[in-house]
């Protein structure tokens, strides 16, 4: 592309889409969409007029660098540095995932049943923060604690927190070795734990198998409910009467979940399918024996 002093925004557009190798039509659009509206503030609707935009030097590098890593399977997520999820950005890094789609269905979900005033909640593995934050934002009066064993993730849900001007606290922790906040106890427990089984690496795409953090992502198929067993067992102690768990789960593993919770005495557990229909999620209420 030669050095011009004003570009046409379809110019750029069906530049991208020429250049662009590693992805097809239509998230190929979708992706170069979210670069160019990052980079240059352009939306679908100024391809559609042709608007022109000042060009130099400088921003022809910043978007051939920027497609060029995304040609290298560097997700566009991460090559922009932000997520959009639920109703706002959160700024990510290598050390957080990529919020997904089924995770904004469960913090709709919690929002939707909330009948406590003023719950205590707290967000176990909150990466970037954004399941924390929005609880946060959209549950009145509520005090949100968010917890992760990585320092860089915690940097990063503090950003986020600043940016999003929420009151979460975020707290170093181990969760599989040492126990939380053990004198507090929540009306909610929130967890989008790592679930994905080491035997389904080969099925994933290289843009989350070789950028997205192996550590919030991976559980050996061994031990694959690792997580939700210190999850469950944190529950059992910590959560305060009527409160509920809620916890992103594998798919294939609803069943398994569902006689794990009973371990832990919860009988009234419930596995609940996301808007692809399948089952995502696990809920279950504290109910104090008569």
């Amino acid at each position: 592309m030669d050095q011009l002093k004003e570009i046409s925004a379809k110019y750029l557009f069906e530049h991208a889409k020429r250049d662009l190798n590693v992805y097809e039509s239509p998230e190929k659009e979708s992706v170069i969409m979210i670069l160019l509206e990052d980079l240059f503030q352009l939306r679908k609707i100024d391809i559609m007029l042709n608007k022109q935009i000042a060009w130099d030097k400088s921003q022809q590098e910043m978007f051939e660098s920027a497609l060029n890593k995304l040609n290298q399977y560097t997700p566009v997520q991460y090559v922009v540095g932000k997520a959009f999820f639920y109703d706002t950005f959160y700024s990510l890094n290598s050390n957080t995932l990529i919020p997904r789609p089924e995770t904004e269905e469960l913090v709709q979900m919690i929002i939707n049943e909330n009948v406590h005033i003023a719950p205590s909640i707290i967000d176990i593995g909150t990466g970037s923060g954004c399941i924390a934050i929005s609880l946060s934002k959209h549950i009145a009066q509520s005090k949100v604690i968010g917890i992760d064993i990585s320092i860089s993730a915690l940097e990063m849900a503090r950003n986020n927190n600043k940016n999003q001007l929420a009151s979460v606290t975020f707290i170093e922790c181990d969760f599989l070795s040492a126990t939380p906040l053990a004198s507090e106890t929540f009306d909610i427990i929130v967890s989008n734990p790592p679930y994905v089984l080491e035997s389904e690496k080969e099925s994933m795409r290289m843009n989350v198998l070789d950028f997205e953090p192996h550590l919030a992502l991976f559980v050996p198929d061994t031990n694959a409910l690792v997580y939700y067993d210190a999850l469950l067992c944190f529950a059992e102690k910590s959560l305060n009467e009527a409160g509920i768990i809620y916890a992103e789960i594998n798919e294939q593993k609803g069943l398994e979940m569902l006689e794990l919770a009973k371990k832990y005495g919860f009988l009234n557990g419930v596995i609940i399918k996301d808007s692809f229909g399948k089952d995502r999620f696990f809920k279950a209420q504290k109910i104090e024996a008569l």
